[in-house]
């Protein structure tokens, strides 16, 4: 059986690392970028660190900022639309993975326009061109989609995400640079850290257990902006996302999908209060996993547990983690009525068939009973 592994031709890491672009833009005879970025990483002068290297170095650029959290269809179709008529030749994505996966989408859209109906790249579209050429530098450490072949859109009117997979769209450069990261605020940080723990423990490869690792050990330095907090997690969650990407993921991921459909809970959060319900619905067919994300997790004396005190001990590694960098338990808006809804969409989410464990519309609900007040 023969493992295919997608990652990006390129990628810098380390402090000063953006200080690349301007060196690769040149290299691949780009003309002008199309740079994307969220408006309040435009008013904070975050993306400008990337800009001003353009204007440094004589590269003209366009900005675009229709952007929000959980991109929507019209997010980008007004992208594509803004990218024709600005002439441009490439994209720089400059944030979290609402940025990144709005120019996955632009970019793919521009160079396949059969797909120009957004609905229609959900799952593996069959798209035969790689998307435009995309720089990557992520604002944020947790969705690595500066790294991965996935990207998620909202569709605001059927209330719904939709994850689109597609190796078309990988960025042909990522930059993943700590000091873009220094301005997260601790809520974001904890949030997208929880995010890149996720990816890491539902997709459980030998990639994952150094994320993991990682993870734990720079989380908590990360949300209270410690250089080495910052430095860890930017490496962990890339890690973590050269894992998922190429594995998929699981539930906790369709359901924190469906959260942010319906409740614009921000992605992270709404994974980091999945992650630890469904590691106990999944537990029963993990083999000794759990005992490997405990260890990871800097948990003492594994090796003299039973099975069933790992397992738990790896679960609560993961409730102490969350609820240390201030991660919520509950959603107070989860109601009863919601509850045959978010089951429905969360069964036919495009992560559902990669859990370890088949679940059923009414375990769904049973698990989102779980966050309800």
């Amino acid at each position: 059986m023969a493992n295919r592994i997608n990652l990006n031709a390129t990628s810098y890491h380390g402090a000063g690392a953006i200080a690349e672009i301007a060196n690769e833009a040149k290299a691949h005879g780009f003309k002008k970028a199309f740079v994307c970025s969220d408006p309040d990483l435009i008013k904070f002068n975050v993306t400008s660190k990337v800009t001003d290297i353009l204007t440094a170095n004589g590269l003209d650029y366009e900005l675009y900022s229709d952007i929000k959290p959980n991109p929507t269809i019209e997010n980008v179709k007004h992208g594509v639309e803004a990218f024709k008529a600005s002439g441009a030749d490439y994209l720089i994505a400059i944030g979290g993975g609402s940025s990144m996966d709005t120019s996955k989408a632009i970019g793919i859209i521009i160079a396949n326009p059969e797909f120009e109906d957004v609905r229609s790249l959900e799952g593996t579209a069959p798209t035969k061109n790689p998307c435009v050429p995309i720089i990557a530098v992520p604002t944020t450490a947790g969705t690595a989609a500066e790294v991965t072949i996935n990207y998620v859109i909202t569709d605001v009117e059927r209330k719904r995400k939709f994850v689109c997979v597609d190796p078309h769209d990988m960025p042909i450069i990522a930059v993943v640079d700590p000091d873009m990261m220094s301005s997260m605020p601790k809520g974001l940080t904890a949030a997208t850290g929880m995010d890149a723990l996720t990816h890491a423990i539902e997709g459980y490869i030998m990639f994952h257990l150094k994320a993991i690792e990682l993870i734990s050990k720079s989380l908590r330095g990360a949300v209270a902006n410690t250089k080495e907090g910052r430095e860890g997690m930017a490496l962990g969650q890339y890690i973590a996302g050269m894992g998922f990407s190429n594995v998929g993921l699981g539930i906790a991921h369709s359901m924190a999908h469906t959260l942010g459909a319906v409740y614009d809970t921000p992605h992270g959060v709404a994974c980091a209060m999945m992650l630890p319900i469904v590691m106990e619905y999944n537990q029963e067919c993990t083999g000794e996993k759990y005992r490997e994300i405990a260890r990871a997790m800097g948990v003492a004396g594994v090796d003299e547990m039973s099975q069933e005190e790992y397992r738990k001990a790896a679960i609560d590694a993961v409730k102490k983690l969350s609820a240390d960098v201030g991660i919520p338990s509950v959603l107070e808006a989860v109601k009863e009525e919601d509850l045959q809804f978010l089951a429905d969409s969360a069964h036919a989410d495009a992560c559902a068939p990669g859990n370890p464990k088949d679940a059923s519309v009414e375990d769904l609900k049973d698990l989102f009973r779980k966050i309800m007040a």
